[in-house]
């Protein structure tokens, strides 16, 4: 009778056991932040999917004036262009509170979210504005079919970042009361990846709506 040897494969040096490393092949499920990140970044998929199809109904409805103004006699670009800082500050800010988050900084963290808030406040407080001067100039959405795309998308995401304040607003009572917990730290990330989606759209639709808007 002969022994037969198990032979077992070296294995690298520093290298945890695959049991103990989740997410890496065959050492088991992902991190539960993983999945939620990935999870919460198919439905900002579904998102951009949607805000794709109003992009698409603007650049073909963009010269639809119907004897109306146009983008070149509606939009005020300084305005605009402030609109955009405020919005990519606040980003700037949010990351900034997804770090003192991660250092478990909580002054840091809530002062950061509140900075976020009044900079997309501003942003909504200027958006209102335009609307409310196009609309007594006569250039309401149902003027034209080129002012009806304009007010359904940048309507629409002016929405999302009024969600994404009350959001905020949330997260940071949460943050408060129940400290940084990691189904918080999992809603802030949540909260990090929207907002950052946001400004995203919102640099395609400075693009695409005002500025070529004024160039037509």
């Amino acid at each position: 009778m002969t022994a037969t040897a198990t032979v077992t494969a070296p294995r690298a040096p520093g290298l945890r056991a695959t049991a103990e490393a989740p997410g890496h092949g065959e050492g088991g499920p992902a991190s539960t932040l993983v999945i939620v990140a990935y999870g919460f970044w198919i439905f900002l998929i579904s998102d951009i999917v949607m805000f794709s199809a109003f992009f698409a109904a603007h650049a073909v409805l963009q010269t639809a004036t119907d004897g109306g103004p146009a983008g070149r006699d509606l939009f005020d670009l300084r305005r605009v262009a402030i609109e955009t800082a405020c919005l990519l500050l606040s980003s700037f800010t949010c990351g900034l509170s997804a770090l003192a988050a991660e250092a478990r900084r909580m002054t840091w963290t809530q002062a950061a979210l509140f900075v976020t808030g009044l900079l997309g406040l501003a942003f909504l407080f200027l958006e209102a504005r335009e609307f409310a001067s196009m609309i007594a100039a006569g250039a309401g959405p149902q003027r034209s079919a080129f002012l009806s795309s304009f007010f359904a998308l940048v309507g629409c995401h002016g929405a999302h970042v009024s969600v994404g304040l009350l959001w905020l607003a949330t997260m940071m009572a949460q943050l408060y009361v129940k400290g940084f917990r990691a189904d918080i730290r999992r809603r802030l990330l949540c909260f990090n990846m929207f907002w950052h989606m946001l400004d995203i759209v919102w640099v395609a639709l400075f693009t695409l709506v005002y500025l070529v808007g004024v160039a037509r």
